[in-house]
This record gives C-alpha cells, sequence and structure tokens, in this order.
C-alpha cells in the first residue's frame, strides 16, 4: 500500500491506531481469502515511460490513413529531445505560469526557489560558480555575454568564431551596430576554429563547443589566447555536452551562455525558449537580468529573494553594461523539473545516448557516395556536417516525402556567402543531428534513405 500511495509511514500508523489495528495486512482481513491473490499478477514487467508513449502514438496513427509525424533528425539549435509528462503537468501548474521573476517574496517562495534550484544546476552544468534566472534565447543570451565582456576587458574588439551559429552571429552583429562593438568573424579551416591570425589585444573571444558545424573545439587553446590577448573568454555552450565533455567552466572560460530549450521545452515550432548564462565571481557585478538568492526571513527560516539589484541598469543607468530586468521565468521551471527529473546519473546517460546515436549514424556514413561525412575525422558530440551529391536543401524536400525531417541545409542558415565554408561546398552541406529519442532502427533507416536521396 505504501508504494503506491502517497502517504507516510507516520500517516500509516496514525490511521491504523486510529483503527485498532497493527498492521495493514490486518486492514484487509475483511477481504475473504477466495478473493485475494495467492501470488501476484500474472502480468508482462512494467515499460519505461517513453516507450510506453511511443507504443501509444504508433496505435494512434491507425485512426487514420496516414501519418503526419516525420521522425526528426534536425537540430542546429532546437532539438528533439523527450519530453516527458512530468514536466507538462508540473510546469503546467497555474502556481508557476509566469514569465517573469517575481517581485514580491512573500507571496511567491515556491517559484523563487524553482528559479534558484535552476541556477544552481545550470551553474553545476557550466561549470562556473554563478548563473541568473535565464534570458530569452541563446542568441540574446551571447549578446549580453559580449556586452559583459567589453565592459570588464574595455575593449570593443570582438573576435567571434565562425563556428557559433550563423543566427547567433547575426544577432550580435545586429546588436554592435548599436554598441559600437568591433566584430572580427575568424574562419573554420577543417571543421574547426582557426584563432592564429589573431593578435594584439583583444576584448572578447568567443567560441562554441560544440561549434555548429558538430566539431569539438580547443578550449585550453582558447583559454591561452584570452589570456595572451587580455581577453575575457565567452563560450557559446550546449548544456547537454557537459552530459560527457569537461565543463566549460574548468577551461576558465570567465562566461558560458547557451540554449536550454532541450530542457523541458518542446520545439513549439521556435519558441519560446531559454537563454541560459553563467559567469565567474569576479564577473557578478555585470551578470545580466535577475539574480535569485537565498536567505533567512525575521524568524530564520529560509527564504528566497531576488538580489543584487544594484547592478541593474534601473539603479545603475548609464554605467549599466546590460538592459535586460527580465527573463524566462516558466521556460526555467520546466527545465528545472526536467533536470531534477534527469537527475545526475539520467543527464549523463541522456549526453551519452546523443553521443552513441551520432557517432552510430556517423559509422553508417563513412561507406557511403550520396551523402559522407563532410569532416569524417573530427570530434563530435549531437551533429553532423553531411556533405550531400545534390544540394542540401532539394535532400531535404525529399527525405520529407518518405517520412524523415532529414536536418537542415547549411545555406538555409547562413543566407550567403558564410566563412564556415567555402562557396562550392556550401550548398551542399547538411546538418544533421541525433538525440536520445532516435532508436537503432530509426537510423538505420535514416541513413539507407538519405543514401539513395542525397545521389
Amino acid at each position: 500500500m505504501a508504494d503506491y500511495l502517497p502517504h507516510t509511514n507516520d500517516e500509516l500508523r496514525s490511521m491504523l491506531d486510529f483503527l485498532g489495528l497493527s498492521s495493514t495486512e490486518e486492514l484487509f482481513n475483511a477481504v475473504p481469502e477466495a478473493l485475494r491473490l495467492a501470488r501476484g499478477l500474472e502480468i508482462a514487467d512494467g515499460m519505461n515511460e517513453p516507450d510506453v508513449l511511443s507504443r501509444f502514438e504508433e496505435r494512434a496513427k491507425r485512426n487514420t490513413a496516414r501519418s503526419d509525424q516525420m521522425l526528426c533528425f534536425a537540430g542546429s539549435g532546437a532539438y528533439d529531445h523527450e519530453l516527458p509528462p512530468v514536466v507538462k503537468a508540473l510546469a503546467g501548474r497555474s502556481e508557476f505560469v509566469t514569465a517573469y521573476t517575481p517581485y514580491q517574496p512573500e507571496v511567491a517562495q515556491g517559484v523563487l526557489q524553482a528559479i534558484f534550484e535552476f541556477q544552481t544546476m545550470i551553474a553545476r552544468i557550466y561549470g562556473l560558480p554563478v548563473s541568473n534566472a535565464s534570458l530569452y534565447d541563446g542568441a540574446t543570451a551571447l549578446v549580453e555575454g559580449v556586452n559583459l565582456g567589453v565592459a570588464s576587458s574595455g575593449s570593443n574588439r570582438v573576435v567571434l568564431s565562425a563556428g557559433v551559429h550563423p543566427h547567433w552571429r547575426q544577432v550580435v552583429a545586429t546588436f554592435a551596430r548599436g554598441t559600437g562593438h568591433h566584430l572580427e568573424v575568424v574562419p573554420l579551416i577543417d571543421g574547426l576554429t582557426d584563432f592564429s591570425a589573431i593578435e594584439g589585444t583583444c576584448g572578447v573571444i568567443v567560441v562554441a563547443q560544440p561549434n555548429y558545424l558538430g566539431g569539438l573545439e580547443d578550449l585550453s587553446a582558447v583559454r591561452a589566447l584570452c589570456d595572451r590577448t587580455g581577453a575575457i573568454m565567452v563560450v557559446a555552450a550546449d548544456p547537454v555536452a557537459s552530459g560527457v565533455l569537461k565543463t566549460p567552466g574548468s577551461y576558465g572560460a570567465d562566461v558560458v551562455v547557451g540554449e536550454g530549450q532541450g530542457f523541458g521545452t518542446a520545439l513549439s515550432f521556435g519558441g519560446p525558449y531559454l537563454g541560459l548564462f553563467a559567469c565567474s565571481i569576479k564577473e557578478i557585478r555585470r551578470l545580466p537580468g535577475r539574480i535569485v538568492g537565498e536567505t533567512v526571513d525575521v524568524e530564520g527560516r529560509r527564504a528566497y529573494v531576488t538580489t543584487l539589484r544594484t547592478r541593474e541598469q534601473d539603479i545603475r543607468r548609464e554605467k549599466a553594461s546590460s538592459n535586460i530586468c527580465s527573463n524566462q521565468t516558466l521556460m526555467a521551471v520546466a527545465a528545472s523539473i526536467q533536470l531534477g527529473w534527469l537527475g545526475t546519473e539520467g543527464f549523463a546517460e541522456m549526453a551519452l545516448a546523443c553521443a552513441r546515436g551520432t557517432r552510430y549514424l556517423a559509422n553508417h556514413l563513412k561507406g557511403g557516395s550520396g551523402a559522407t561525412l563532410l569532416h569524417p575525422d573530427l570530434g563530435v558530440f549531437r551533429e553532423l556536417a553531411v556533405r550531400t551529391v545534390k544540394p542540401a536543401t532539394q535532400v531535404v524536400n525529399e527525405m520529407a516525402a518518405r517520412g524523415f525531417l532529414a536536418g537542415i541545409a547549411v545555406s538555409a542558415l547562413t543566407g550567403g556567402p558564410d566563412p564556415s565554408l567555402s562557396d562550392d561546398v556550401l550548398g551542399h552541406v547538411l546538418l544533421v543531428s541525433v538525440t536520445e529519442r532516435r532508436t537503432a532502427k530509426e537510423i538505420d533507416d535514416f541513413a539507407a534513405a538519405l543514401e539513395e536521396v542525397a545521389k
């Protein structure tokens, strides 16, 4: 009984004492022996939650002549991760449905505590001591990281790796027109950032880990470059990758930003998503957005409040390095629920499943002719750059007709020439992603179809 109902041992004992009984077995003595089970129910072992959902979805498809549901191998910033029902059930409760950090701690301790837990988890994932209460999305988080770095270093020279997602680079460039930051985009050579030409003093150096083509960058070398040039090291990091890779903070990153959509937020046609931001203690006074801190109330009880308000632009005015005063509370709460549901082991298993699935697909493509790995010797995590004989946009359309959301054509991301790829290659590169949701059979089927279509 105690295994299935939300009663504590003390509650059960109190109930039995009230009834004058010594055990739960004695409680059920009133049930005739003939109606009791001599042994356990003869039913199959239970299935895990994702498998049950997949089974029901499969059977639900029989109600229609065809299914419009495509298998998703697309990524490039928005990923088809498992979204457990517990996240929807809890994050959708009325107590949590708000987009803002609460200003009144006396009526919002629950939400404030959830945000505090979120900050703690993100800080652990990125390997830095401080995280904020979230930002709008990964791209705006990167802008804030650059603003912080320029303010901290005193130099407006921003060196940006071409491995940073093209959309994020475009957002940074848009904001730089107003701030006056001088951007220098350095190219990729064989799928990795080539910083060899960077000399002199820099304000900020930005690198992605992994980069948007999937390559794993050498963050130790980036840290050494920052030390030589006096730059603040900003890493645009995939948070899921920390389940299998060393954290950016362990390499000495000053600021780490990222997109948190993979934690508790569905793809949802592009949003709303969740900007992640963490930094060193040294930069805490420049940290953008809200921070929730832990304190005690007048009676000595633990309490949560927004803190360090004096660093914000509504108080610091023209001395502030950020103009963001809000966050994505609902998305942050959903992320907290999913990360809490996963736990440390589950988080690592999720990341490992992504890495293994990606490697499994890469092995399929190594012997292909229509679709081959753009950089076969590159270390990857969840994203693969695949070179196709046909134009990548055509491959995407033809794969859709076969029931696969095949990936993202790089030419569609960049919208034109890009320092990450030569012009003759640009139109023939497809970014493919594998998450923990993809089974071996699905990957086998996808690889076979891609090889045939891409010729």
